[in-house]
């Protein structure tokens, strides 16, 4: 889908005050500066709707940089593209007692390419200026005037810009005409203050005074505690095409009408097909063949030109080039299917974003295209910008949430597969064969599944020598010498991943007096435990659930025997549970460990909890066995 975040925060808006504020810092209030970088001191958004396909859009923003933390906020990096331009651009640095020290020109201001990293063909380009200042505080001001032609959303506005960031005045307004519909959604208690002023109504949101918020250990972000509001048209106009946004079915017909006559194959591709799956029994045979041919002869390219961040490359295109986006790669695939008399549909949604909200349609929801394969009893997803991953696995990011499938009649709201904590796992085995002088010889075999097949996939890819140096980074115990390692995918086709590891570690054994001391878990131990946050602000949340299993055999050497093994353990809580086991015969000690995380996020209350529970497995974790000389 087109770059809809950078869109997003060229969006962001202003009616300005002809008064000149005095940003002596001197005037923040305590609280304000209480554990922030940086203090907004004022912010004003204006977008005016002159008509649906056209808008008025002016900001200014100052903010003052406390120390130097605060420096990344200290830039203008405002975007616009073919549909839109900015003018009319001011900007001014001011000392501590909100002295002006400069005045920017125009020519200090850069207008360049809006470079995403992935995009080869794109028209967005940013007006972009640094502030730079050696002495703090200091304070930033700049302001624009953006008029559209095209409007496919309108700005978002929260008042907290981020973690250690305060602000003093934010202001947003959105003035249309009264025939014009849009729709709003908004934080919880915020008031809405809405005026008519002629033909025309403004509404308008205002926040003074908000403290800033420390970045809190994993916090699912701000929303949660800040004021905002989102905005969308319903009906619009852009790029020469018109649509209607007031429900999920009128947005997935726009999307489907872009699509109509764009996945005719050649005839060349058509009988590749065919001799394809020629011999293929089952559906089910008939798209691994085609999605293995998709990830063995294309590769992921992002257009974002005018409509075509939103319409895909003609699948004929496609076949002639071999690349393309996520809407171009998931259409061909379509194509492919369609030749092949399976029928698929395409899937807008938010990768690494929320389920789409399916009372509030709008475009900002979503950010990318994926395949659907509809089935009574096994429906597959295609991730198909990856070369790698297997057929149906799409990512914990794109998994369990609401997405838009697109069909003849229009959206259609479904649900991508939820992957539960027993699916995302990871089976170790690990055998350590203990010298007379307290060093190991170790042989461990990792077996990692879905999303933890997702988290360490990365080191199939790597040069021997890269994946050399991450596991003598990350390994726990202390490797003297490795001796040999492996990564593979067994069978391409499912999201597993095997890990052989085979190294000598340096001293496992710490001694006391006559006794000697083993820590049994020494591959997947918890080394710290999260500080406590008195008053926390923010939910939290793990990334992903998980389920973790390991087993640890210790063969000892003659002449040791185990004088104390511990007690199984047993800890249960709603973020999860853990188990330890320790079982002793001859000489060996099988250690077994079990842990089940859960993904819900949590309310802010519940956080000293997980600490509580988290640091009970890190005492569990540093359990030892007590071992002594044979006399």
């Amino acid at each position: 889908m087109r770059y809809l975040l950078i869109l997003l925060i060229s969006l962001t808006t202003l009616n300005f005050s002809s008064a000149q504020i005095n940003y002596d810092v001197a005037k923040i209030t305590e609280d304000l500066k209480k554990d922030a970088v940086a203090v907004v001191r004022n912010e004003e958004q204006f977008i005016d709707i002159k008509s649906i396909g056209s808008a008025q859009y002016e900001y200014k923003i100052a903010i003052t940089i406390l120390n130097k933390a605060g420096d990344d906020l200290a830039e203008m990096e405002e975007v616009y593209d073919n549909f839109s331009n900015i003018s009319n651009i001011k900007a001014a640095l001011y000392d501590a007692s909100g002295k002006r020290i400069k005045e920017y020109k125009s020519s200090d201001i850069r207008d360049q390419l809006a470079s995403d990293g992935f995009s080869l063909f794109q028209d967005n380009r940013i007006k972009l200026l640094k502030f730079v200042s050696n002495n703090y505080p200091y304070t930033i001001e700049y302001s624009f005037t953006q008029n559209f032609n095209g409007l496919l959303t309108l700005p978002s506005w929260r008042d907290l810009k981020g973690f250690g960031i305060s602000t003093e005045k934010s202001v947003y307004t959105i003035q249309k005409n009264k025939s014009y519909q849009l729709k709003y959604l908004t934080s919880n208690n915020l008031k809405t203050d809405s005026t008519a002023i002629g033909d025309k109504i403004q509404y308008n949101w205002r926040s003074n005074n908000i403290q800033a918020i420390t970045r809190e250990p994993m916090s699912a972000g701000i929303d949660n505690i800040s004021s905002w509001v989102k905005a969308s048209p319903n009906q619009f106009e852009y790029d020469n095409t018109t649509g209607n946004f007031d429900n999920w079915k009128n947005f997935g017909s726009w999307i489907y009408k872009l699509n109509e006559g764009g996945n005719k194959l050649p005839e060349s591709t058509k009988s590749l097909v065919q001799n394809l799956i020629k011999d293929a029994k089952t559906n089910k045979e008939k798209i691994q063949i085609l999605y293995n041919y998709l990830q063995q002869n294309t590769r992921y390219v992002s257009v974002q030109l005018g409509v075509g961040g939103f319409r895909p490359i003609l699948a004929e295109k496609v076949a002639q080039v071999n690349y393309g986006d996520c809407k171009a790669l998931s259409n061909f695939m379509k194509a492919l299917l369609n030749e092949a008399g399976i029928q698929s549909n395409l899937i807008i949604i938010g990768n690494g974003m929320p389920s789409l909200n399916p009372n509030y349609s709008s475009i900002g929801q979503a950010n990318h295209m994926i395949l659907c394969i509809p089935s009574e009893k096994d429906t597959t997803f295609l991730e198909c910008t990856s070369q790698y991953k297997p057929m149906g696995f799409i990512g914990y990011s794109n998994a369990d949430r609401n997405v838009l499938m697109i069909t003849e009649s229009g959206g259609k709201m479904v649900r991508t597969p939820a992957l539960s904590a027993k699916e995302n796992y990871q089976i170790r085995k690990t055998k350590i064969i203990l010298a007379d002088d307290g060093t190991g010889n170790l042989e461990m075999r990792s077996i990692y599944g879905n999303a933890q097949f997702e988290d360490n996939f990365e080191f199939t890819l790597l040069e021997p020598v890269e994946t050399r140096k991450k596991i003598l980074e990350s390994s726990m115990l202390p490797i003297a010498e490795l001796r040999s390692f492996k990564y593979l995918q067994p069978n391409k086709n499912t999201p597993i991943l095997t890990e052989e590891l085979n190294f000598k570690t340096n001293q496992l054994l710490s001694k006391g007096g006559d006794k000697l001391f083993l820590v049994l878990n020494q591959v997947n131990r918890k080394e710290s435990v999260p500080l406590k946050v008195e008053n926390r602000k923010t939910q939290f949340s793990v990334p992903f659930s998980y389920n973790d299993e390991d087993e640890i055999i210790y063969n000892l050497p003659t002449g040791l025997k185990v004088e104390f093994i511990p007690k199984d353990i047993t800890i249960n809580s709603e973020f999860g549970s853990y188990t330890a086991k320790f079982v002793t015969k001859e000489n060996t000690i099988v250690y077994t460990r079990t842990q089940t995380m859960n993904d819900k996020k949590y309310p802010p209350e519940k956080y000293n909890e997980y600490v509580e529970f988290y640091k009970k497995i890190y005492q569990a974790d540093k359990q030892k066995a007590v071992l002594a000389k044979i006399q």
